[in-house]
C-alpha cells in the first residue's frame, strides 16, 4: 500500500480545503495522474499519485480541512481496478457469441446486471465543466451531472449553474407556497432574523484567508492613510496623441497603469522605506521593485506580482498587466505570480471609486489607491479657473516605520511626476 500525502504548497501555505476527488475508489490511477483538487488561500492546486495502481481508500471528504504532509488516501499497487474490466470484455463477448446461454446465465444471476452498472457508473468520465463552474457548483451542493449545458460540446459554464440554481430555487418556493397553511399551524421557530428570507452561503477558503488577514492587518499594523489629487490632463494627452502609435508598434494598449507604475517606482527610491517590511524587531529595505497588482475576481481580491518592474518599459508594463489579468480571471494564476511583492497599487477608479482608503497588503508597508478620473473646476491662479480631469489618489501605509512627512512627501513625488510626465524618462 501507498500513501497519498499532501504535499509541500509553498513557504507561507500550510493547509488547504480538499475541493474535489478526481479519482474514486475502486479506479485505476497512474503515477503523476492527477486526484484531487485542493482549494488553498490563494490558488486551487492539484495533488497528483507518486504510484501507479488502485486507489484503495479515500480518508478525507470534499470540504474538509489538510495540512501539509496528511495522509488523504492510499493506494494498492497490487490492485486491480473495481469491475474487473478484461473479464467484463470477455464476458460481453460471450454474450454475443451465445446470447441463449448469456440469458439464461443473467436470470440466474440477477445480481450481475448490478454488477455491470457498478462497472458502468465507475469508469464514467467526470463531466466537462468550467472552473468557475465547478467552484459555484461545490458552493451551492450541485451535482453537475444534474445540470443542462446549453454548450454545443457539452460544457457546463457558470451561466449554467447560476440558470439551474435559479429554476430549482422558484421550484422550491412553488412547492413551500402549497404548504403555507400547514406551516402556520405549526408553532413559529425562533431565529435572529424573526422569520425574515435569508440565505446562507459558506465562505469559500479564499474568502475566508482575505478576510482573517485584512483583519489581522488592521490589529497588527499602526495603518494610516493620506491623500492628494493629480491634473491628470499631461497624462491624458500624451495617452490621445500615442495610443494608435503605440497599439501598432507594441500590440497592447496604452493604458494608466504604466504611467503610476513608474511613477511609483522613482518614488519608492527617493523614499525607500516604503518599499520595505517590518520583521521582528529588524526593517528590511528591499533593493527590488516587484510590484503588486490588485485585480478584482468572482472569487475575490488577488494580487499578482509585476517582477522587476524596474527593469520594464512601458509596453512591457501594459503586457504584464494585461496577462496577469487574464491570468487571474481565468482561474490560472499560480502560486509563484502571488508571492512576494514590495509594494501594492490597487485601482478602485474602474468601478466608479471616487475616494478610498486602501487596505495595506501584509507584510508590505505602502499601497497606493488609485480612483476615478473625474472633470472638475480648478484654480490655475487668483483669477482663472479650468476644468480639469483630476484624480484622488491615497496612500495607506504603517506608521510603524513611515512617517507623516515621508508618506505626504511620496504622494507629492507622483503628483509630480505624473503632471510632468516626461520627467519619468529622466527618473529612469
Amino acid at each position: 500500500m501507498a500513501e497519498i500525502k499532501v504535499p509541500e504548497l509553498a513557504e507561507s501555505i500550510t493547509e488547504g480545503t480538499i475541493a474535489e476527488w478526481l479519482k474514486q475508489p475502486g479506479d485505476q490511477v497512474e503515477k503523476g495522474e492527477n486526484i484531487a483538487e485542493l482549494e488553498t488561500d490563494k490558488v486551487n492546486v492539484e495533488i497528483t499519485s507518486e504510484k501507479s495502481g488502485v486507489l484503495q481508500e479515500l480518508l478525507k471528504e470534499p470540504g474538509d480541512t489538510v495540512e501539509v504532509g496528511d495522509v488523504i488516501a492510499v493506494v494498492d499497487e497490487n490492485g486491480e481496478a473495481s469491475g474487473n474490466e478484461k473479464s467484463g470484455g470477455e464476458d460481453k463477448k460471450e454474450e454475443v457469441k451465445e446470447p441463449s446461454e448469456a440469458s439464461a446465465e443473467d436470470s440466474a444471476k440477477p445480481q450481475n446486471n448490478n454488477d455491470e452498472n457498478n462497472e458502468e457508473d465507475s469508469s464514467t468520465d467526470r463531466p466537462v465543466a468550467s472552473p468557475s463552474a465547478r467552484k459555484l457548483a461545490r458552493e451551492k451542493g450541485l451535482d453537475l451531472n444534474q445540470i443542462p449545458t446549453r454548450d454545443p460540446l457539452g460544457r457546463v459554464r457558470k451561466e449554467d449553474v447560476e440558470d439551474y440554481e435559479k429554476n430549482k430555487a422558484a421550484a422550491s418556493a412553488k412547492a413551500d407556497s402549497g404548504a403555507t397553511s400547514k406551516k402556520e399551524s405549526a408553532p413559529a421557530q425562533k431565529d435572529e432574523f424573526e422569520g425574515k428570507p435569508v440565505e446562507r452561503v459558506k465562505m469559500s477558503r479564499r474568502r475566508q484567508t482575505i478576510a482573517n488577514r485584512l483583519v489581522d492587518v488592521q490589529q497588527t499594523s499602526a495603518m494610516l492613510t493620506t491623500f492628494n489629487e493629480i491634473d491628470m490632463t499631461a497624462v491624458m494627452n500624451v495617452r490621445k496623441r500615442r495610443k494608435e502609435a503605440f497599439q501598432e508598434a507594441h500590440d497592447v494598449r496604452l493604458g494608466f497603469m504604466s504611467f503610476f507604475t513608474k511613477a511609483v517606482i522613482a518614488a519608492l527610491k527617493h523614499y525607500p522605506l516604503l518599499n520595505a517590511e517590518i520583521q521582528g524587531n529588524e526593517i528590511i529595505k528591499k533593493q527590488f521593485y516587484d510590484i503588486g497588482m490588485a485585480v478584482s475576481t468572482d472569487d475575490g481580491l488577488v494580487v499578482p506580482v509585476v517582477r522587476e518592474a524596474d527593469k520594464k518599459s512601458f509596453a512591457e508594463l501594459e503586457q504584464s498587466v494585461v496577462d496577469l489579468s487574464k491570468k487571474a480571471r481565468d482561474n490560472k494564476l499560480t502560486l509563484k505570480d502571488l508571492q512576494g511583492g514590495s509594494f501594492t497599487i490597487t485601482n478602485g477608479g474602474v468601478f466608479g471609486s471616487l475616494l478610498s482608503t486602501p487596505i495595506l497588503n501584509g507584510p508590505q508597508v505602502g499601497i497606493l489607491g488609485m480612483h476615478k478620473i473625474q472633470w472638475r473646476p480648478v484654480a490655475i491662479d487668483e483669477e482663472k479657473m479650468e476644468n480639469r480631469p483630476m484624480m484622488y489618489i491615497a496612500l495607506s501605509y504603517d506608521h510603524r516605520i513611515v512617517d507623516g512627512k515621508e508618506a505626504v512627501s511620496f504622494l507629492v513625488k507622483i503628483k509630480e511626476l505624473l503632471e510632468d510626465p516626461e520627467t519619468l524618462l529622466l527618473e529612469g
